[in-house]
């Protein structure tokens, strides 16, 4: 009777301890999967201020019209709490849904595709075990025919994804395939920073090609390309995932989100890895000679004040006061203007859009400061942010094209109240 006894005495013990390592298995799993779902930045386009995390409703602005993200939330009716694991995983890495919709890439599977399955596990784990489940229903998607067809989705997935794994780089370190896997798959930054083909597609999804991260546009903006970043360091690439800025740059337009959701949460080792990773791409030229006469003669004629253009004393009166005379700003604070992507972008509608509405930094955790740019919009006219924009394209070693006032006005029209 007392063997009896202990033996099922040692059956709950070990029963217990089973449990409990289940337990601590699971939890170091929601864990993962919380840290995943950032490097996903799956908060930013299924969280909307003011509602549960996760419980959708983002307007989408897209060229084929407005796409509103869903509820991922475990909600059984609303949300994904109903998903196998299976679904889960088609849904993320396919497009396609339990009913055998389709969803839109914007939602990035294309670039989802290469998550791995251990990745795709600790992330179910996390969305059915670690969220909290939001009865709300966000509005419903009704693009215009043809583009409310769904099903055809069917035959873009066909030509332009590829189910194919991630794929190491043979001969890089492991620091650098680290960065091209996150790089590749849960960043997605080739949805942005890849161009696009007439189908709306990326036009590669991998550092096989050249193509790849070569840059392109959204709502107007140029996005500049990520290959080599001559321009800056390992440290300062990290250092403007890390916080939004660095000594030559500060965030702006759709990037300001990506490092208040995803990259200001990274840890620095993964930090490290995407900046070796676009160090490796290389493949880009800087964006002009610097040079060093004109820079200076912009720098004295700005300093002296007198027989300013309209462009340079608009310049002076709204612009000198942070960016100075020398239009290398403030490290850390204020923005270069000299040599700045977006300043020389083929399209200035990012520059037009910051010089209009203006840009807010984000707070992250190293870099808790929300500093902001003020708007324009209300005190100068198209005309004079023509002339203002155009100065600083063309001063210093700046060398892009003139903007107009037609250029300003459209931007204008977008502002909607910002």
């Amino acid at each position: 009777m007392k063997l009896k006894s202990l033996l099922i005495a040692n059956a709950v013990l070990l029963g217990s301890f089973a449990l409990q390592a289940h337990a601590e298995d699971e939890a170091q799993l929601i864990k993962q999967g919380e840290y995943l779902s950032r490097l996903g930045d799956c908060m930013a386009c299924h969280t909307v201020s003011g509602k549960g995390d996760y419980a959708g409703g983002l307007a989408i602005e897209s060229n084929l019209g407005t796409i509103y993200s869903t509820n991922i939330t475990p909600d059984k009716e609303h949300g994904i709490g109903n998903y196998s694991e299976q679904q889960f995983s088609d849904a993320v890495r396919k497009g396609v849904l339990p009913d055998g919709s389709r969803l839109y890439p914007a939602m990035p599977y294309p670039d989802y595709a290469k998550i791995s399955d251990a990745d795709m596990h600790a992330l179910y784990v996390y969305f059915m075990k670690g969220v909290k489940p939001s009865s709300e229903q966000p509005p419903e998607t009704d693009l215009s025919f043809p583009f409310s067809q769904r099903w055809g989705m069917r035959f873009w997935n066909w030509a332009f994804t590829s189910d194919k794994p991630f794929q190491p780089i043979g001969g890089a370190s492991e620091e650098v395939n680290r960065g091209a896997y996150i790089v590749e798959s849960l960043g997605h930054c080739g949805s942005c920073h890849t161009p696009r083909g007439l189908g709306m597609n990326e036009k590669a999804l991998d550092s096989g090609d050249d193509q790849f991260l070569a840059g392109g546009s959204l709502n107007s903006w140029d996005v500049p390309s990520l290959r080599g970043l001559p321009r800056w360091s390992e440290q300062e690439i990290v250092d403007y995932l890390q916080t939004g800025r660095n000594d030559k740059a500060a965030v702006g337009g759709e990037m300001k989100s990506v490092i208040e959701h995803s990259s200001s949460h990274m840890t620095d080792a993964d930090l490290k890895a995407i900046a070796a990773y676009l160090k490796f791409l290389g493949g880009n030229p800087p964006l002009q000679a610097y040079n060093v006469q004109k820079q200076q003669a912009t720098e004295a004629k700005l300093t002296a004040t007198k027989g300013l253009s309209e462009g340079e004393r608009l310049y002076i009166d709204n612009c000198g006061a942070c960016h100075f005379v020398t239009g290398k700003g403030a490290p850390g604070i204020f923005p270069e203007l000299d040599q700045a992507t977006i300043v020389n972008a083929r399209d200035p509608g990012g520059l037009i859009h910051t010089i209009l509405a203006g840009a807010q930094q984000p707070s992250t955790e190293k870099a808790p400061s929300t500093l902001a740019m003020p708007g324009f919009a209300k005190r100068l006219d198209d005309d004079q942010v023509a002339k203002l924009a155009t100065f600083i394209r063309q001063g210093w070693s700046n060398s892009a094209p003139a903007v107009t006032k037609d250029q300003v006005a459209e931007v204008r029209k977008t502002l909607k109240g910002e």
